[in-house]
């Protein structure tokens, strides 16, 4: 299997903690959020992939500085974990990438502006979970970074739909994000 960049595109998708077990006190509340999300976001890779748009999972590494994507990725679609079903409609394609993040960014400490430059990206699409905390220090990273940010309303969940409007209100205030939601994101083939 080859690790080359296969697809060059101005636009890449990026998919925040959704390969996640969601095994925390309160993680209730969060998956009610997060799966009808993930069945938009499905939508959203499906289409953004049929136009060449590659897609990067950047996923927390829970701690564990000995994390195999893929090892996680089995635990959180075979195992009886609360965020079996969203990760389960969100399984990562052979194709897509991926990066394990230590802390709440999905740039810090990783190597998602490399990979990001080395793709063509001039646009970011963040989505994924939680809006409020990993998905804002992403899209505020990326802004600080240069990149052009969109935040799909509909592909992202927090604990409350309250606290996914304040983050999305932040992004498209702060960092003059588009927050539209999926159906009216335009990408054009490269």
């Amino acid at each position: 299997m080859s690790s080359h960049i296969r697809h060059r595109s101005s636009h890449v998708l990026l998919l925040i903690d959704v390969i996640n077990d969601m095994v925390f006190p309160g993680s209730e509340a969060l998956v009610e959020q997060a799966l009808p999300m993930a069945r938009r976001l499905q939508a959203l890779k499906a289409r953004l992939k049929g136009a060449g748009v590659p897609c990067v999972y950047c996923n927390d590494n829970f701690g564990s500085w000995r994390s195999d994507f893929r090892a996680l990725v089995r635990h959180c679609v075979t195992d009886d974990v609360p965020g079996r079903p969203v990760a389960s409609l969100l399984q990562p394609d052979e194709d897509d990438y991926f990066v394990l993040k230590p802390r709440h960014s999905a740039f810090y400490a990783t190597p998602l502006d490399p990979l990001l430059r080395e793709l063509g990206a001039d646009v970011v699409i963040l989505t994924g979970i939680a809006a409020n905390i990993c998905v804002l220090f992403s899209a505020n990273d990326a802004y600080m970074r240069g990149y052009k940010v969109a935040v799909p309303a509909d592909c992202v969940a927090s604990n409350t739909a309250e606290e996914s409007a304040a983050a999305l209100r932040q992004i498209q205030v702060v960092l003059k994000g588009d927050i539209a939601e999926s159906t009216a994101l335009a990408v054009e083939r490269p």
